[in-house]
């Protein structure tokens, strides 16, 4: 007697499969095309999408949860993952050299426009319904409202490109740098002390809502086989960020970032239709005028970012999830426009996004990482709050504060 057995991604692995093949063509034709470095970072921004989609690590989510429910284990994973970085970044950032590589990190101003920016990005982030890493390892692994959420972030990425100069142009401070300002040892201590803070401040607050904390849910797997097909523990995730954004700094001489790409996407595909942003004073400084005229294989994040939405792509397929749906309510898709908009818009003027600011500016000791932390959480809050509006059902907190 047969028995019928259904054609699921678990028992026929097509994605897993097809993302390998992908993976590695790019990667050969990277060597060839550009260098060995550049074929290894694409490689890496591979390892960011597997570990972002098989810990489920979303910045989004997590601080979501925290402002709704008070619920602090993401917020404290985050807290791992920053202590970690600054333990590997500070000290080859004060030397100036990594393994022979010149490194420096990213250090912005403390201005007006960082604090609009991350603000508008915090709204951005719940209704688009996630961050800029959020945004391509939900794409990689199928999620088809989140590639609305990726178009509008790249619409909302070139738009502000045109107003920049003005922006830039508020007040602001000077950059301040933990490591070159502070000094090293202090720079650390600093560092770790907020971070404990922070973590210290999650467990007092979820243990007063709910009087113990939340416990991980049990694996359906273990041992070789949750590495490869997950879930995995925050912590792993955690770890596994901070270590393949150290080796981003080793390899590229700078952290991780993610949404100067998605500019460049935008602008040439604007020029594409006739517009000329290299009139743009955005596009005019030699880095970024450079970036434009340049074929987008050699652009580093390009590369990264297209390797994370390939590497989630595996993840889902090994963990047998890969099952892209286009059923989207209406609602949900009109947030999902205004979301991409608002991330796209508000990364730029912010100086980068939940990874390129807040991620890898804290890292490299940058103050306005810790500037775009806080007001990015204010605009949190208001999207957290504003979320039942397009999510009918989903419960609203009862007020915008985020203690």
């Amino acid at each position: 007697m047969n028995i019928a057995i259904p054609w699921t991604t678990e028992r026929k692995p097509v994605a897993a499969l097809a993302a390998v093949v992908l993976l590695a063509i790019t990667a050969l034709l990277l060597l060839n095309l550009v260098n060995w470095r550049q074929a290894l970072l694409f490689l890496v921004g591979a390892a960011l999408g597997l570990t972002l989609y098989h810990a489920a690590f979303g910045f989004t989510s997590a601080w979501r949860v925290f402002i709704r429910d008070r619920r602090g284990a993401g917020l404290r994973a985050q807290m791992v993952m920053l202590a970690l970085a600054v333990l590997l970044f500070f000290p080859a950032l004060a030397a100036g050299s990594l393994f022979g590589q010149p490194v420096a990190g990213f250090v912005s101003p403390l201005s007006v426009s960082v604090v609009v920016g991350a603000f508008i990005f915090g709204i951005g982030m719940q209704l688009g319904g996630g961050c800029a890493s959020g945004t391509l390892f939900t794409v990689g692994g199928g999620n088809a409202r989140m590639l609305v959420t990726l178009l509008f972030f790249i619409i909302g990425s070139v738009i502000a490109t045109q107003h920049v100069d003005w922006w830039f142009a508020l007040p602001s401070l000077p950059p301040v740098s933990l490591v070159k300002d502070v000094g090293l040892a202090p720079g650390l201590l600093i560092s770790l002390v907020l971070f404990a803070i922070i973590a210290t401040l999650t467990v007092v607050l979820e243990k007063r809502r709910h009087g113990a904390l939340e416990q991980a849910a049990q694996a359906s797997r273990h041992g070789v086989a949750r590495f490869w097909k997950g879930p995995w523990p925050l912590v792993w995730g955690a770890v596994a960020l901070a270590l393949l954004n150290f080796v981003t700094l080793a390899l590229a001489g700078r952290p991780w970032g993610i949404t100067s790409a998605f500019a460049l996407w935008g602008a040439k595909a604007a020029q594409g239709l006739g517009i000329s942003v290299s009139d743009w004073a955005f596009w005019q400084t030699a880095a970024n005028a450079k970036a434009l005229a340049a074929p987008v294989w050699e652009d580093i994040t390009s590369m990264m970012d297209i390797g994370i939405m390939l590497g989630a792509f595996l993840a889902a397929g090994l963990a047998g999830r890969f099952a892209p749906n286009l059923n989207i309510p209406r609602r949900s898709l009109v947030a999902a426009i205004i979301g991409g908009l608002m991330l796209g818009y508000g990364a730029r003027l912010a100086y980068g996004c939940n990874i390129g600011a807040y991620f890898s500016g804290i890292a490299s000791g940058s103050l306005h990482g810790w500037l775009w932390l806080v007001a990015a959480f204010f605009g949190n809050s208001v999207g957290v709050y504003l979320r039942p509006w397009f999510f009918p059902g989903e419960r609203q907190p009862k007020t915008l504060s985020a203690c």
